[in-house]
């Protein structure tokens, strides 16, 4: 986290996540602040959506965005708290306009490009609008990662801040892929995991769908089996 003493210029900040759709690992979001100068200085440096970069590009520019940006803030949220949130009937969208709130009220920006993560962008932003007491200009868009510089510097901190943290993950857990659903490393390895334990581990969301169905048919075919030894 780095923070300025005092705001004394025109600041802009953009707010990104990473991990939002994963099963395992944090949710990471992030938020950076610059001035004009700034701005500037990122459009040069030709940041983008973080997706369409390699790893490596991705750690060359986080460097070069932590020398230009005003204030870095980064939040992560683990896998047990996003189940706590979701069991008290919080879901992801209520969880992560929360910490959206959070970081603004940090960077104190004048004015706030946000990727949109809701599929009613109108209401997104009234409460936005709401919870900062109209102080910040706002703007909420899909896709903002791909279009506003200081977003596509936010997405760049939270997506390489996600895999530092799932490496940590690989080191203590093995080959645990991606994190994603979609990577079958990632599926391959839950399931390995149920073969000789009753439950999954915390670095899992165990209110993920996908966690859910693997764990229900864990607990399915312990019943089959003791059925099978009783009769």
């Amino acid at each position: 986290m780095f923070m300025a003493e005092k705001k004394d210029s025109f600041f802009i900040a953009g707010i990104d996540e990473a991990g939002r759709g994963s099963v395992i690992g944090p949710l990471v979001i992030a938020g950076v602040s610059v001035d004009a100068k700034g701005e500037a200085r990122l459009k040069k440096l030709g940041v983008r959506d973080s997706k369409l970069l390699s790893p490596k590009r991705r750690e060359a520019l986080y460097k070069k965005i932590e020398k230009i940006a005003k204030d870095i803030i980064i939040s992560k949220t683990d896998p047990c708290k996003i189940d706590a949130s979701r069991s008290n009937g919080t879901n992801m969208n209520k969880l992560e306009a929360a910490k959206f709130v959070e970081i603004l009220s940090l960077l104190n920006p004048q004015k706030a490009y946000i990727d949109g993560f809701d599929a009613n962008l109108a209401k997104l932003k009234e409460f936005f609008i709401k919870m900062t007491s109209g102080q910040v200009e706002l703007v909420v868009e899909h896709y903002a990662d791909a279009t506003y510089p200081v977003v596509s510097a936010a997405s760049i901190v939270a997506k390489v801040e996600r895999d530092r943290a799932v490496e940590k993950l690989k080191k203590q857990y093995g080959e645990i892929g991606s994190g994603y659903t979609s990577d079958p490393r990632t599926i391959a390895w839950l399931k390995e995991w149920l073969k000789s334990n009753d439950r999954l581990p915390d670095c899992v969301r165990r209110t993920w769908i996908t966690a859910e169905l693997l764990e229900d048919e864990k607990k399915q075919s312990r019943l089959t089996e003791w059925l099978k030894s009783r009769f």
